[in-house]
């Protein structure tokens, strides 16, 4: 039954049988592509040089060392590791072999800069462009490339740098006598492979190294925690068993035993070994809790990918954990320890009965059930959290399963593909945990659903976990949080990092005190005219796709259903904006209409001479190669790239990619049949040969953006009335040769279906594009992970996220812990490391002898009058003068006028001038009232809820 609260592939039914036996199923159902197979004998080391890499998470340490001995020593080695989760203590220890080499020490991507200027000097100073900080690092081998004048550099070997500044640094080579530089060129760092030398376990045990250390408030506890878990292992070895949970008796044998083992270490031995944190470790030593074996989980998964890829540094060699914080604050009779023979026994033998019965009726609202509202949803199922008669957990989300979502929602299956994801994620809770009692929603958490979520929704939860992938949404659901005064964990991760924020009520700062910097994006005429990057080329290729096959066919469609009321908001608008919505419209069902493929096809060819050459002929034109600016520099000096139009060839694979994917995709907008002929090359490329291919002149005086604070390349004109009204008739003559019922269809972007060309045509454009500005070209896959804005999720990181969020929840609902128990976490398990620190409290305001945060939030009921309002606030000492209701001025004691509301309800008051029905699930409003104090100083007091009922 003690397995039943740490892992979900067990069932009641389970018990009783063989564990590897009793797991193959449902580990099998995550990925019927990875072969999954049992040994319930005896394990040999013989058996081991089967594999490349072998965890063992239950053995003794007398074993541990005979099976590391032999895998450090088997050629190849094979990679070992040793993991423990004991009650809230845990480790794990890495052996890769003697001699185990590192590719990729991080798993970022290679830095790169422009070049602005390098020196002709010993050693030489290059710099870059000032856009964008560079990554470098002193000590780091960087190449250079496209450098015109000192072409030396060109020659594709690895250089050291060092004095590296943010947007400079000096390169360790002799550049006097080369040639001068003139312009361009780019600088990529060069990723150097790292070759560790692991000990053995044997020689590590007793010469451990540095301890990779999670938290410095606890810098002291790796070496204890080494001891200790060697005592465990004598004290099982000694008596046959685990020490009896909160057996006194059995903790003071276990801490002989590690005192035994710190005297034999003579002079590296601790002078404290700290019986009590040791008669903790002891208490709960037979207990394999959930959220520890989910973080370990995540740590060691992510060590096996290091071990089988040689991709992001491994865990060098031992780490050390605990929570020990997490135990309830108050002192507990031992009876409350005492087994039920429930699922929940090994969770109890550590923080007593007590506390199970608070996460049993806990109230409990998830957001998101993605990567982390999976996770968190199995963890909190097998916690027993909101499992009791009083509990409740609400699950919300408004997406549905993509295919993509299997790599790591592992609540979801192949054949939940399309299904609402909230659903099926508290269906999969409730088979790990019957008792769990959920309810799914599909509803966005937003302004837009308070009638859902509302006021008794909020008042009568006990906690929220966020487990959301945006920060608009965090923090909409941190402000009802902070409202509400309810406590929030929140956490996010981004591949292999993750962190972890404690948000709780009048103990932390909230989530949106403190925010990241926004990402910086590139300007539009950057993305329009002057790309310098692949993620350039795809941010426009992506607004292309959109334009041309979502936006203009919707367009299309919003006219030709309602044409008279269209053509009135275009006139009412007689903008830019409109203007070019109708020769969208007008150059779709007009020059561009397609009726046949080989219509789709003449498009799609055209369209490649429009973007590839045409556009690039006038921009040269407009700019020639010398081109200069108002102050006489290069126009063409970095960042900007010259560009080359493109010879359009039939025997170019990537050209014929494009034109297939473009016609396919506009034979769907026009409803037209795709042939099969299509897919093959000869026959297409025929069908290419039969379009008539104008010839293209530059004009004189066209207008390209060149500004980089402009936010629109769309400029309007005192005609655009005009030209609206000219092109509604053409427009009318235009629909009027349409058949009957007519309507396009618009393509909505889908990256994650491999067959609906949506991801070559926008890798097509893309490539394209770069190939226009002599920018490197990407495949299919990395052009989707860009395009599709994918944010890097995988399993360990958010298994670890969870874990740690749901060792919070634990002192959450203990309810008694203070700020310093707390930790918010940023973790790298590429690197790897681990950064816990205590959450900052929220800035205290002062009066008087009153005091308030950002979590308070001042109450008056009995529906008062304006004047009660003030003075209630009055006998405050502070003097109110002015009262809003949202944006409307309810109150200022600088209006005569408004004397007259003095003796109204604030209610009738807010009514009256904001014109609006309060809703009938509401029963209060807030209020913000600006105050002074006696000398005139003004004095920012909470929001002011004012109850009408």
């Amino acid at each position: 039954m003690w397995d039943l609260s740490s892992s979900f592939v067990f069932s009641e039914n389970d018990v009783g049988k063989n564990r590897a036996l009793a797991s193959l199923q449902k580990l099998q159902e995550l990925n019927n592509a990875v072969v999954i197979s049992t040994l319930t004998t005896t394990l040999t080391k013989q058996k081991l040089s089967d594999f490349q890499a072998v965890v063992f998470t239950d053995i003794s340490l007398e074993k541990s060392l005979e099976y590391n001995d032999y895998c450090h020593n088997h050629q190849p080695p094979i990679s070992f590791i040793k993991t423990e989760v004991r009650g809230l203590f845990g480790t794990v220890f890495c052996d890769f072999g003697p001699k185990f080499t590192v590719f990729d020490v991080d798993g970022e991507e290679p830095h790169t800069g422009i070049i602005a200027s390098i020196s002709n000097d010993n050693p030489a100073l290059v710099s870059c462009v000032d856009d964008e900080r560079l990554e470098f690092e002193d000590g780091n081998l960087v190449v250079f490339s496209e450098i015109q004048g000192m072409k030396e550099l060109n020659d594709g070997k690895p250089r050291k740098i060092k004095s590296v500044r943010p947007y400079s640094f000096t390169l360790e080579e002799d550049t006097t006598n080369f040639g001068t530089y003139v312009k361009g060129g780019i600088v990529t760092q060069v990723k150097q492979p790292k070759v560790l030398n692991f000990k053995p376990l044997r020689a590590a045990l007793k010469d451990p190294g540095d301890f990779l250390l999670s938290d410095f408030s606890k810098f002291d506890r790796p070496p204890l925690l080494h001891i200790a878990f060697q005592a465990l292992n004598r004290f099982i070895c000694e008596f046959g068993r685990f020490p009896v949970a909160r057996s006194e008796e059995d903790a003071q044998k276990f801490i002989s035993i590690a005192g035994n083992i710190n005297e034999c270490l003579g002079e590296g031995g601790l002078e404290d070994i700290n019986p009590k944190l040791l008669t903790h470790f002891a208490f709960g030593a037979r207990a394999v809790l959930n959220p520890m074996a989910a973080m370990f989980g995540g740590i060691v998964g992510q060590e096996v990918v290091k071990a089988c890829s040689g991709k992001f540094h491994p865990l060098f060699q031992f780490f050390y954990f605990d929570s020990v914080e997490s135990l309830p604050v108050e002192p507990l009779d031992p009876i409350d320890f005492k087994p039920l023979n429930s699922r929940y026994d090994a969770q109890i033998s550590v923080f007593g009965s007590k506390l199970q019965k608070n996460l049993e009726d806990a109230k409990v609202f998830i957001v998101g059930s993605g990567a982390l509202g999976c996770e968190f949803l199995k963890n909190v199922a097998l916690m027993g959290v909101s499992c009791g008669s009083q509990g409740k957990l609400t699950i919300t989300d408004d997406d549905v399963i993509e295919k993509s979502n299997l790599s790591r929602q592992f609540l979801f299956q192949d054949w939940n593909i399309g299904q609402a994801k909230s659903t099926v994620a508290a269906s999969a809770a409730v088979s790990i945990n019957p008792q769990l009692k959920i309810e799914a929603l599909q509803n966005r958490v937003g302004p837009e659903t308070e009638c859902v979520f509302n006021d008794d929704f909020w008042e009568n939860l006990t906690v929220v976990i966020n487990a959301l992938d945006n920060v608009n949404a965090r923090l909409y659901v941190d402000q009802r949080c902070l409202y509400f005064q309810k406590p929030l964990l929140e956490s996010g991760t981004l591949g292999a990092k993750c962190n972890t924020q404690m948000v709780i009520p009048h103990l932390t700062e909230n989530y949106g005190a403190s925010r990241d910097p926004t990402e910086k994006q590139a300007p539009m005429c950057t993305v329009h005219s002057f790309p310098h990057n692949i993620d350039h080329c795809l941010t426009w290729a992506r607004s292309e796709f959109e334009g041309l096959l979502e936006k203009t066919p919707a367009e299309v469609n919003a006219y030709l259903s309602n044409p008279s009321e269209y053509a009135t908001a275009m006139r009412n608008a007689a903008d830019a904006q409109a203007k070019d919505n109708l020769e969208r419209i007008l150059q779709c069902l007009e020059q561009e209409k397609c009726e046949t493929f080989q219509d789709c096809v003449t498009w799609a060819r055209l369209r490649f001479e429009d973007y590839f050459v045409n556009r690039v002929k006038q921009l040269t034109f407009t700019f020639p190669e010398d081109a200069t600016t108002s102050t006489g520099a290069p126009f063409w000096s970095a960042p900007k790239r010259f560009p080359r139009p493109l010879q359009f060839s039939t025997t170019d694979p990537s050209h014929l990619q494009f034109i297939m994917a473009a016609s396919i995709l506009r034979a769907e907008t026009f409803g037209i049949p795709v042939p099969d002929w299509v897919k093959n090359t000869k026959m297409l490329a025929k069908a290419v040969e039969k379009v008539i291919v104008p010839d293209f002149q530059p004009k004189e005086g066209v207008n390209i953006e060149t500004d980089e604070k402009a936010t629109s390349l769309s400029t309007g004109s005192v005609d655009d009335a005009a030209v609206i009204n000219e092109l509604l008739l053409k427009l009318e003559h235009c629909r009027n040769n349409l058949p009957s019922g007519f309507r396009m269809k618009p393509i909505q972007f889908e990256k994650d279906d491999d067959t609906n060309y949506h991801m070559d045509l926008i890798a097509g454009l893309a490539n394209m594009r770069a190939r226009n500005y002599s920018i490197p070209e990407v495949d299919k896959l990395k052009a989707k992970f860009i395009a599709g804005r994918i944010i890097p999720a995988i399993a360990t990181s958010t298994a670890m996220a969870t874990g740690l969020v749901c060792l919070e929840l634990y002192k959450v609902l203990d309810g008694a812990h203070e700020v310093e128990d707390y930790r918010n976490t940023f973790a790298n398990l590429a690197l790897p490391l681990f950064s816990m620190a205590e959450p900052v409290p929220p800035k205290v305001m002062k009066h008087r002898d009153m005091s308030w945060t950002v979590w308070d939030r001042w109450i008056l009921r009995g529906n008062p009058t304006v004047r009660e309002l003030i003075q209630w606030l009055k006998d405050k000492g502070l003097n109110a003068y002015s009262i809003s209701y949202g944006s409307c001025l309810l109150f200022n004691n600088m209006f005569p006028r408004h004397k007259e509301r003095l003796d109204k309800k604030v209610v009738d008051v807010a009514r009256e001038i904001a014109k609006e029905d309060l809703p009938p699930y509401r029963s209060h409003l807030d209020v913000v009232v600006a105050c002074e104090d006696d000398e005139d100083n003004d004095i920012n007091i909470p929001q002011i809820s004012v109850y009408y009922r």
